[in-house]
């Protein structure tokens, strides 16, 4: 197992278990969530410090998990980030690499090949874990809202965007915050009770994103989160969360799973909303 999955797959462990935590190993679990990318360099002392707890606790929380200590849960996430920061720091530096550690060229159909392999697997593990009852409450809060905000940013805009078309075929006012001219938070200014704001965000999270949904939930609308972690900065807010973790092929994420799980948000609501589906298309268009 990788580091990062060894990561992955402690943050799930964590969040299944995070209501049987103590006090203290919640305020822990919620601080770990929040700094993984930094956690590497961080002392026991600072990060007790900053959870109001004692050392003791962050060790407690380690063993909780199946570590020696501290030191030895530090030292996965210290590997799986500088794997990260010294391999794919940027699109140009994963291409130069995928070149170097393979000894010939890879077809443009074999490289397809193990994307679409790993886009079918984290489609599965979609259908694996999803929570009936947060889809059903993702449903019906969008079925009663006035207004639909729709935000994400970098490689979650092509989702929001995509969401924003999917419900404008619908009767609902939608509003997609694009942030053009770094307006992000103007364009949320009208946001208030009886709207529902979608936010959609995955680690690294995106801070304008984070900044629109306080803006949001400060302002009494409800909250559709759709984020990879029960324990994202995000989900607090949520009033209905749903997680989603792509596959990934050559140090790239899909998107696919995610693309997935909004279409079949459209149709849930489409159904209940008892619109026909066709009749939202002018004659000679495509679907998509």
């Amino acid at each position: 197992m990788t580091e990062t999955a060894s990561i992955d797959k402690l943050m799930q462990q964590i969040a299944d278990e995070y209501d049987a935590l103590s006090r203290q190993l919640k305020l822990i679990a919620k601080y770990i969530e929040q700094h993984r990318a930094s956690l590497m360099l961080e002392r026991i002392s600072d990060i007790a410090a900053a959870c109001e707890v004692q050392p003791s606790a962050i060790v407690r929380f380690a063993q909780r998990f199946g570590y020696s200590g501290f030191s030895e849960m530090q030292d996965v996430f210290r590997q799986a980030y500088t794997n990260q920061a010294t391999a794919a720091p940027n699109y140009q530096q994963r291409i130069r690499k995928l070149i170097a550690t393979h000894d010939s060229a890879i077809s443009a159909g074999d490289m397809t090949r193990e994307f679409v392999s790993a886009s079918r697997a984290g489609l599965d593990d979609l259908a694996a874990g999803l929570d009936d009852a947060q889809l059903e409450a993702a449903v019906t809060l969008l079925q009663k809202a006035d207004n639909i905000y729709v935000i994400g940013v970098r490689r979650s805009f092509p989702i929001a965007s995509y969401i924003a078309y999917a419900l404008e075929h619908t009767d609902k006012r939608v509003h997609l915050v694009t942030g053009l001219g770094g307006m992000h938070r103007e364009q949320m200014r009208s946001v208030r009770a009886r709207d529902v704001a979608i936010a959609i965000s995955f680690a690294p999270y995106g801070k304008e994103t984070q900044q629109c949904a306080r803006i949001a939930h400060d302002n009494g609308a409800k909250m559709l989160v759709i984020t990879d972690s029960k324990l994202a900065p995000l989900a607090r807010m949520a009033d209905a969360l749903l997680t989603v973790t792509e596959g990934s092929a050559f140090a790239f994420r899909s998107l696919t799973s995610t693309i997935c799980l909004c279409q079949a948000l459209f149709i849930a609501l489409a159904y209940k909303l008892e619109l026909d589906i066709e009749e939202t298309k002018n004659p000679g268009e495509d679907d998509d």
